[in-house]
C-alpha cells in the first residue's frame, strides 16, 4: 500500500537510499535537506512521487511550520523517518570545539524533536503513523571522541522509548534504527573534514552500506500495524562490541 513518508536529510547517504528504495516500492517520498540542488536532481531521477523540500534542521521556525508549508495532498504524512544529523569531531572532550557541540546538539536533537512534534497530533487524530528515528550503536556503546555525539543518540534511543510509551493506546508505532560502522556515506567526511583521512575509516573493513540502511527501512514500513519494532541494532561482521577500557598508568 503506498504511504506518505517524510525522509530527512535525503540528500546523501541513508536518506538518498532510503528515498530511492521506498519511491520505488511506489511510496511518496517528500524528501528534505539542505542542499536544493540535490533534491531536485532526486526528483528528476525519481518522478513525481518525489516531493522536494529544502529544509535545515537548525531552523526551529522552519521545522515548526512545515506540516502547514506543505502542499494538500502531501500533509497526510504517515510516517516520518528522522535521518537527518551529523558527527564533528573525534577529539576527547576537553579538546573539543563546543561550536562543533552545539551544531551536533541541535541538529541532532532538537532537530529531531521539533519535527516529531510537528507530525505527531496529526498522527494521533488518524490513530496512525509511524516514527523512525536513525540513531546510533554509539549511543549504547561508548568509544574515545564519542563524547556528545554519542550522548545525542542515547537521547534518540531514549526519547524513542518515551515516545512510544507516551502513544500507548494507539496504533502509532515507533522504531530507534542503531547502526554501526557505516560506509558509502558523507558521515565521517563530514566528521573528520578530511576526505583522506574519511576514507582510512574504512580500509580493511566490509562496512554496512546506505542500501543495508535502506533495507532495513523497506522492511520496517511492510509490518504489520500491530507490530512494534522498539529498536534495531545493526552492526558489520568486522564489528563488535568492544569491552571496558583499563588504564594501567594512572594507578
Amino acid at each position: 500500500m503506498s504511504q506518505i513518508i517524510l525522509v530527512t536529510g535525503a540528500t546523501a547517504g541513508f536518506g538518498r537510499a532510503i528515498t530511492e528504495r521506498l519511491v520505488r516500492e511506489g511510496h511518496k517520498v517528500i524528501a528534505t535537506g539542505r542542499r536544493q540542488e540535490r533534491l531536485e536532481a532526486l526528483r528528476a531521477d525519481l518522478g513525481d512521487n518525489v516531493l522536494p523540500v529544502t529544509l535545515d534542521m537548525q531552523d526551529k521556525a522552519a521545522l515548526r511550520g512545515l506540516p502547514s508549508s506543505l502542499p494538500e495532498a502531501w500533509r497526510a504524512v504517515d510516517v516520518l523517518i528522522n535521518n537527518a544529523g551529523l558527527a564533528l569531531g573525534v577529539g576527547r572532550a576537553q579538546d573539543s570545539n563546543p561550536d562543533d557541540w552545539e551544531t551536533m546538539i541541535t541538529t541532532n536533537v532538537s532537530g529531531v524533536v521539533e519535527l516529531t512534534r510537528a507530525f505527531l497530533p496529526q498522527m494521533v487524530e488518524r490513530n496512525s503513523g509511524y516514527i523512525i528515528t536513525l540513531g546510533s550503536t554509539a549511543g549504547t556503546y561508548p568509544y574515545m571522541g564519542g563524547n556528545v555525539y554519542g550522548a545525542t543518540k542515547a537521547f534518540i534511543r531514549q526519547f524513542s522509548r518515551n515516545l512510544r510509551t507516551d502513544v500507548l493506546g494507539t496504533k502509532i508505532r515507533v522504531t530507534n534504527i542503531e547502526p554501526g560502522l557505516c560506509g558509502g556515506s558523507e558521515f565521517s567526511n563530514v566528521r573528520l573534514r578530511d576526505d583522506a583521512k574519511a576514507a582510512a575509516v574504512y580500509e580493511g573493513t566490509t562496512p554496512l552500506q546506505p542500501a543495508d540502511i535502506a533495507e532495513t527501512v523497506s522492511w520496517l514500513v511492510c509490518l504489520p500495524w500491530h507490530m512494534n519494532v522498539n529498536s534495531l541494532e545493526i552492526m558489520p561482521v568486522c564489528q563488535a562490541s568492544g569491552g571496558l577500557a583499563v588504564d594501567k598508568t594512572v594507578g
